[in-house]
């Protein structure tokens, strides 16, 4: 039976390489997104609005999704936003919003996956996006490493409340990669080495290479693994790279 996979926050860079990915696999991908608008060039049998950032527009993707493909054994749940600023120098609404847009949409978007799973039992995998900001100390990152910290928690809480129903739940951590997000601060091409020379493995991943990971984990080959975080990184958080 073809998959079917609902992959949230489908606008951004690695949300879109993901629904190319599948859909190029033969899965059937159902795309959400805020803005209907930016969803047009997305590869998907599907695109949904929804603002997976509240429960009710979280409930109403699985619903759409539902009523149109099916239920979705599979989900990647992409959406994010980040925050570069001292704890000190961050409004609590620019808090808030990070929460509410990590935190809170991986929660409620889970929360609704599962659900529609329970009755009749299903089994299924899904992937949320952490950060390497969440296993190790990154200056000036103190209100997304809580969130994505928190995304990592879920992770683990959710593998073991959901595998007797043989649900796999997983995260990857990405480092620094290559999206619209980053966009500002690669574009500058000193900024693009310096952040390059981070990572053992040099340069800046791609967000092609991150979906590929995701890809993996939601696939069988990936039937053992539930309750991980896999660093897709370089290196950043197990090695240093070799100064020359």
């Amino acid at each position: 039976m073809t998959p079917i996979v609902l992959v949230t926050g489908a606008r951004g860079g690695i949300g879109r390489a993901l629904c190319a990915q599948l859909h190029a696999q033969g899965w059937q991908v159902a795309a959400v997104g805020r803005h209907a608008s930016g969803l047009a060039d997305v590869t998907a049998a599907l695109h949904i609005q929804a603002d997976t950032t509240t429960p009710e527009g979280a409930a109403d993707a699985l619903r759409q999704c539902r009523e149109t493909l099916g239920v979705p054994s599979r989900l990647a749940h992409c959406v994010g936003s980040t925050l570069i600023a001292p704890l000190h120098r961050s409004r609590a609404e620019q808090v808030r919003d990070v929460l509410r847009v990590n935190l809170e949409s991986a929660l409620f978007t889970l929360g609704a996956w599962v659900e529609a799973l329970r009755e009749p039992a299903r089994p299924g995998a899904a992937v949320l996006v952490s950060s390497v900001v969440a296993g190790i100390g990154v200056a000036n990152h103190e209100a997304i490493a809580a969130a994505k910290g928190g995304i990592e928690a879920l992770v683990r809480s959710a593998a073991a409340t959901y595998a007797p129903q043989g649900l796999r739940v997983n995260a990857v951590a990405p480092g620094m990669t290559d999206t619209p997000m980053t966009a500002i601060m690669l574009k500058q091409p000193a900024m693009r080495e310096g952040a390059g020379k981070q990572y053992p493995l040099g340069g800046v991943q791609t967000a092609e290479q991150v979906a590929g990971v995701i890809a993996w984990l939601l696939s069988d080959a990936a039937d053992r693994l539930t309750g991980q975080v896999l660093p897709v990184d370089g290196g950043f958080t197990r090695i240093r790279p070799l100064v020359r």
